[in-house]
């Protein structure tokens, strides 16, 4: 296979990182390996997807792996190379398969007034699902000048809770008549892998010692009822409330509170614990549920409804009504 080589050789270096995360005593991240947005649409696997009157070109996952047998394989051959050295792997066609009913039932989910879908890109909709720590994004192309080939290669290491680019190599090998494509990627990409796992390395380590990123936004429902941040609850008022129980809460207390009135607040850089009490992952939504359970207790007695906001590090409460 074309990849199966280059991207065979990626894996054993992500392993390293699975090496020094157990040597440091604390938990592997979970990668998942997904080909990157360029990609998808050079070789025709996109999809385009109207969002209010606003036209998104979007990778079509299921087409890809369905079509091409190179990318299945390659996802096959690190699960397995993976599985060896015992480092946590969501695939993405199991994850795919196992997501079509919920994709299902989230089509059927429209606004009231507008009749809007859900918002959420592949990307921010599978790995809500599957819950990675970070996401591998892979790009290739092979070069062709007369007789001569090369490779052309990007890798991007995104931590799936902010989206935000967390490691990055690229390149392009030097050209050859006669060496064989697998070949060429393999010595285009090890030059630079190391320094891509210290990244990803160094990133894993800042949030099990800092917790994860995430956003939280509140909001309040206009029922006329009153509700307002701006409410006082024996002499407090309630965005103090709430901005006390987020520094009560976060991990060494970190987080920013970007905006707030009287009928919004918006926490961004909000760090929480990597993992909760039973070693499970957490993510903003469990965040979220915290602060519900606090607000729906005296003497407040708020009720709200909490909503994923596009992958695993957004979550919205509005207050006042389910």
């Amino acid at each position: 296979m074309k990849t199966l080589r280059f991207l065979a050789a990626a894996v054993l270096a992500f392993a390293a990182l699975g090496t020094q995360a157990q040597q440091a005593g604390m938990k592997k991240p979970t990668l998942m390996v997904v080909p990157g947005d360029t990609w998808c649409v050079s070789n025709g696997y996109s999809t385009q997807v109207n969002d209010q009157g606003k036209v998104h070109t979007v990778p079509d996952y299921e087409a890809a792996l369905q079509q091409d047998m190179d990318l299945v394989n390659v996802i096959t051959k690190i699960g397995e190379l993976m599985a060896e050295r015992g480092f946590p792997l969501k695939d993405l066609s199991s994850e795919i398969r196992s997501n079509a009913r919920t994709e299902a039932e989230d089509a059927l989910t429209v606004s009231r007034a507008s009749g809007a879908t859900i918002a959420e890109t592949p990307l921010e909709r599978l790995t809500r699902r599957a819950k990675s720590d970070i996401n591998v994004e892979v790009t290739w192309k092979v070069n062709t000048v007369g007789p001569k080939r090369s490779i052309t290669y990007n890798l991007r290491g995104l931590d799936s809770y902010t989206n935000k680019q967390i490691a990055a190599a690229q390149g392009t090998g030097p050209a050859s008549f006669s060496a064989e494509v697998p070949v060429l990627l393999e010595e285009a990409v090890l030059e630079k892998m190391d320094q891509f796992i210290s990244q990803l390395d160094a990133h894993f380590a800042d949030i099990m010692e800092n917790g994860r990123e995430i956003t939280l936004r509140l909001q309040i429902f206009d029922t006329g009822s009153g509700l307002s941040f701006e409410d006082e609850y024996d002499g407090t008022e309630l965005s103090e409330i709430v901005e006390n129980w987020v520094y009560d809460n976060t991990q060494a207390h970190r987080f920013s509170l970007t905006d707030s009135s009287e009928n919004e607040m918006l926490f961004e850089q909000v760090r929480v614990p990597a993992f909760d009490e039973r070693g499970r992952a957490t993510d903003a939504r469990m965040f979220a549920r915290g602060l519900t359970k606090f607000l729906r207790g005296a003497p407040y007695n708020i009720v709200s409804k909490s909503k994923a906001g596009g992958g695993l590090g957004k979550a919205t409460l509005i207050l006042g009504e389910k």
